[in-house]
């Protein structure tokens, strides 16, 4: 049990008089509450999605209010490992495990703390699409219209083995203490451990056509791997990521939020997947990219066609799963259209 939990959000544009143009953006893995706008403390860059949220947008913020909340078990904000328990102490191991079921719970009594009964729209990509459509399962007369991007409405075996290698990957670090590293001498965590980690997972993050088309067998500049003094050029690529990660993000929390994507299943204790969607009252578009290893179209369509009167679109993209996060021209026009219907 969390005793008390706090919440960290961002909102853009005015809420009506009748409380009718509240629109809930849900990041994935570790991004944050900060969707669009200009950098500042605590958010080095300027949004994880502008190309889709902000004056002028798909999701225009001069007509809509957009409220975004850092999830639950997160470490920008909200509420999770890392935070102080009830002792003043970070509840490290302590911290329960968290279902993406609880991190909307939360998200839930933040709308109502907002005053707000309905959503004309809750959409969200990966992880936050995951949490999207548990919100319309959930509290389906609260949901208006619901868009997931690159998702599904359970974890699959690929995602869990995926996430597995991340998760032993940061237990192996002798940094990690048992979860307990906080009060270690400075500089201590499992820092090794939660880069593996990040390159692990953003090999799935983009498709293996683009990899080899973009840096093939080519050696880092000035590095030579085949006398064992380099790297390869993907090898720097997933370095700088891994690194970029290590800077902003406590391994605590990716292990919670890592475990809340591996127990997804909107199914679970509903009556199986299928006669979960089908609760859905949401008009619902459903969008998935032909190059994404990890949410594979497969998956869209299968949600597609258990939501009563959903409309699938499949994009095509060179880039992988992260191309969600990226402009792109079909996507910004398939959410501007849905929004305005």
């Amino acid at each position: 049990m969390l005793p008390q939990v706090r919440l960290a959000y961002e909102t853009w544009g005015q809420l009506n008089a009748d409380r009718s143009n509240a629109v809930l953006v849900l990041h994935a893995l570790t991004g944050d509450s900060h969707v669009c706008g200009p950098a500042g403390p605590g958010h080095p860059s300027e949004g994880w999605w502008p190309s889709v949220v902000g004056p002028g947008r798909p999701i225009d913020t001069e007509r809509w209010f957009v409220i975004a909340a850092n999830v639950l078990g997160g470490c920008q904000g909200s509420t999770g490992p890392s935070s102080p328990g009830l002792d003043g102490r970070p509840w490290g191991s302590r911290f329960p495990s968290l279902t993406i079921r609880d991190q909307v719970a939360a998200e839930i009594a933040l709308a109502d703390h907002l005053g707000i009964d309905s959503f004309a729209l809750v959409i969200g990509g990966s992880m936050g699409g995951m949490r999207a459509v548990e919100w319309a399962v959930t509290v389906p007369h609260r949901v208006q219209r619901l868009v997931l991007t690159a998702t599904g409405a359970r974890a699959s075996a690929d995602q869990i083995a995926w996430n597995s290698a991340q998760v032993a990957a940061i237990h192996a670090d002798p940094g990690f203490a048992g979860g307990d590293y906080y009060d270690h001498a400075l500089g201590g965590g499992p820092h090794t451990g939660l880069g593996i980690a990040r390159r692990i997972a953003h090999t799935t993050y983009r498709a293996a056509d683009q990899l080899e088309e973009r840096f093939g067998n080519q050696a880092q500049h000035g590095e030579d791997p085949l006398h064992g003094t380099g790297r390869h050029q993907v090898t720097s690529y997933l370095d700088h990521h891994a690194d970029k990660l290590i800077r902003r993000f406590d391994a605590n929390s990716y292990l919670v939020l890592v475990r809340a994507m591996n127990t997804h299943d909107v199914g679970r204790d509903r009556g199986g997947l299928e006669e979960a969607l089908g609760r859905i009252r949401a008009r619902t578009l459903v969008i998935s990219f032909d190059s994404d290893r990890l949410f594979p179209p497969a998956m869209a369509t299968r949600m597609a066609q258990a939501i009563p009167g959903a409309h699938e679109h499949l994009a095509s993209s060179p880039v992988g799963h992260d191309a969600f996060l990226l402009p792109h021209p079909d996507v910004e026009q398939w959410v501007r259209d849905f929004l305005g219907s």
